[in-house]
């Protein structure tokens, strides 16, 4: 009888395979919806062209009457800001300072020489145009910048204004909106900016909402195009919601009494 026979044969225990290392949940990701304050400036001078801030858009007298300055709802990867931004969303903190640089070839594309082009003086003020240096004007249904004047021509620039320029924005992620209302909320903001979002009263089931139109809104101009865009909004990027509906009230409005009529003396 061999040794090999009478030694009990040792079985090999299979070593345990380690769970392969899954990456740690950003706190942002593609379709959340995250309210952003940005100031977007020119990297080669320092200007600002772009702030949802009030106070900076006066300071850098960008400030525009009528504009909402307020934190801006993106729903990420859905390019409501320029793509490079979008696309540098899920690498941001929430309620953190953040500074993201984007070159020429993600922003507005390199200066092309092309689009360069002289014309004569007479064709812009023909128009009624005083043609001014920096001045953008409308030529052959195309924009363009004004930039040199002399010897009866002008030159244009047909090349986007922040072409060939390094773009920074900081940015600050203020919130992630995480229920279904909140984002409603956000959604009708974003369309009718100019009433209070507390004034739009709505009701949510699993697959409906409808919403109470203020009568202040009934008159603004594209009110019509405006619940499109909010209905349109909702279907898509809330799928579990089939149906929105709308509900206009009109209030029948009392007679102002007359004011009583002044003795003369």
């Amino acid at each position: 009888m061999s040794k090999a026979k009478g030694k009990k044969q040792q079985r090999k225990t299979p070593k345990k395979e380690k769970p392969a290392k899954r990456e740690p949940k950003t706190p942002i990701q593609k379709g959340d919806f995250i309210l952003i304050n940005y100031t977007s400036k020119i990297k080669e001078t320092g200007e600002t062209f772009d702030t949802t801030n009030e106070e900076t858009a006066k300071q850098q007298k960008l400030h525009k009457e009528g504009e909402t300055y307020e934190p801006k709802l993106v729903v990420v990867g859905e390019n409501w800001v320029l793509k490079a931004l979008d696309e540098a969303l899920p690498k941001l903190k929430i309620n953190k300072k953040d500074s993201v640089e984007i070159p020429p070839e993600k922003g507005f594309g390199n200066r092309d020489p092309e689009k360069l082009k002289l014309v004569p003086l007479r064709r812009i003020t023909a128009q009624g145009i005083t043609p001014k240096l920096g001045m953008q004007i409308e030529i052959d249904r195309k924009i363009a910048t004004i930039r040199t004047m002399g010897s009866g021509r002008v030159q244009l620039d047909f090349n986007p204004p922040l072409a060939g320029k390094t773009l920074v924005y900081e940015v600050t992620v203020e919130k992630k909106l995480e229920t279904t209302p909140e984002k409603i909320s956000a959604l009708i903001r974003r369309r009718i900016p100019t009433v209070e979002a507390n004034k739009f009263n709505f009701k949510t089931t699993k697959t409906n909402v409808t919403i109470n139109i203020p009568e202040e809104a009934l008159y603004l101009e594209g009110i019509q195009l405006a619940k499109r865009g909010i209905a349109t909004d909702i279907q898509r990027l809330l799928p579990e919601i089939t149906t929105v509906k709308f509900i206009e009230t009109f209030k029948k409005r009392e007679p102002t009494p007359e004011q009583p009529k002044q003795k003369s003396n």
